[in-house]
């Protein structure tokens, strides 16, 4: 049997096999609402085989948004905009939809990707960022506003509102954004955070805050449906966050109970050097997974289903999150299951295209005609 078509269950969550659809921006939304883009997107993905689709970093506050075009979940109006989507998906797919909570910190207030990614300006229609310390992400730009008690219980209430929101939504798990130098992996970063006070410092004060938040969803969201966090393994900087820093968050993680930790790495310094590779970050979530014992997923140039099987059946980490991959080939799924002897749920509408040799990929299926 397939390692990577085996079921696992994230707390009261039941998946079919190790696979997830990772979060991608998509910078479509309009306000923080999302698009009829977003209904195309992400029903496709729901259709890929996975067993879980991760929405796309979902910020919650307007100025917490790394574009003007990156999703909300922060008003009625956000909200509104997903219930058609996930209706559509919960139709049509048996695939678990995660949304992952997020908040840009310093890294906002930028062009979308094909726009250049650039800072914008505030009299260019740019806003006012915050971070743990009033220090630029890049020389030249605008620095941000560091954060004091008052904006910090914000910031901790919107990722409460957005988790209750998203429980609303029907959605089946959460996943926060501690990585990818954005705001919480700006608080656990050394490069980014330089504060005195008991935000600073130390590491157990550069953790403080991004454990808060994970208290307060843990704490908002239902007890039998899973919290995840992101992390970034290591800043790829000399002085910077490290794997060991990353174990012991993960270890304070996991007395608070969280359900998996997704590894993958850098993004809060432009000073990065990366060493790229296939599953370039797959000994990170190794490391995580031993040193803790908690669910890890690997994330980061997984394209080969049997590549990702490797990673599941030797226990380097409990599933994947593929990403572009995903958006290369929309069934990766399907295929994958093909190769390696699994089983992948898909609506009768597309039964008629399961292969003449792989009788069983869809499972028990029957179509007649007169």
């Amino acid at each position: 049997m397939s390692a990577l078509f085996s079921p696992i269950k994230l707390r009261n969550l039941a998946l079919a096999n190790r696979i997830m659809v990772s979060p991608m921006c998509q910078y479509s939304a309009e306000e923080g609402v999302a698009t009829d883009w977003h209904f195309t997107h992400i029903n496709m993905l729901a259709l890929s085989g996975a067993a879980m689709v991760c929405i796309e970093a979902t910020h919650v506050e307007p100025i917490g948004r790394i574009t003007p075009g990156c999703l909300g979940l922060w008003d009625d109006a956000t909200e509104a905009a997903l219930k058609p989507i996930l209706a559509s998906v919960r139709k049509h797919s048996h695939t678990a939809v995660a949304m992952q909570l997020a908040h840009a910190g310093r890294k906002g207030s930028s062009h979308k990707p094909w726009d250049g990614g650039q800072q914008i300006p505030l009299a260019e229609g740019g806003w006012q960022t915050v971070a743990p310390s009033a220090i630029a992400h890049k020389d030249g730009e605008l620095a941000p506003e560091a954060l004091d008690a008052a904006g910090l219980a914000r910031i901790r209430a919107a990722f409460v509102s957005a988790a209750q929101r998203a429980d609303r939504l029907g959605i089946d798990a959460i996943e926060l954004h501690g990585a990818h130098g954005y705001l919480l992996h700006q608080f656990l970063s050394p490069i980014a955070n330089q504060r005195s006070d008991a935000y600073g410092g130390s590491l157990e004060n550069r953790m403080r805050f991004p454990l808060e938040v994970f208290d307060a969803v843990r704490g908002a969201f239902p007890a039998d449906k899973p919290v995840g966090m992101r992390v970034s393994a290591t800043d790829w900087v000399d002085g910077g966050w490290d794997l060991d820093q990353t174990i012991a968050f993960a270890q304070e993680l996991k007395r608070r109970g969280v359900d998996w930790i997704d590894v993958s790495s850098g993004g809060v310094s432009p000073l990065q050097k990366i060493t790229l590779g296939p599953g370039y970050q797959v000994p990170f979530a190794e490391a995580v997974k031993q040193a803790t014992g908690l669910p890890t997923m690997a994330v980061g140039l997984i394209t080969e289903a049997r590549q990702a099987e490797e990673i599941v059946a030797s226990g380097k980490a409990d599933m994947v999150a593929l990403a572009r991959g995903m958006l290369y080939d929309p069934r990766w799924g399907w295929h994958a299951a093909a190769e390696l002897g699994g089983q992948v749920s898909v609506p009768p509408q597309y039964w008629r295209s399961q292969p003449s040799t792989q009788k069983e990929l869809f499972g028990k299926t029957t179509f007649g005609a007169r």
